[in-house]
């Protein structure tokens, strides 16, 4: 992925000072991080048509 160009100097100054990173690649995160994300989404996921189920059959 190619690096992305801040829309100006201060945004680039507050990348550069915090330390955040451009971008996140999943498939380089630690096996548990990602576990845990994909946990996270799935759960959600779940919960959300749970809850829509619920509603249409009421």
């Amino acid at each position: 992925m190619p690096e992305k160009k801040p829309f100006n100097d201060a945004v680039a100054h507050m990348q550069n000072i915090e330390g955040a990173p451009s971008s996140i690649e999943v498939k380089k995160l630690p096996r548990l991080l990602r576990y845990f994300g994909y946990f996270m989404a799935g759960f959600f996921g779940l919960s959300l048509l749970m809850i829509l189920i619920g509603i249409s059959i009421q």
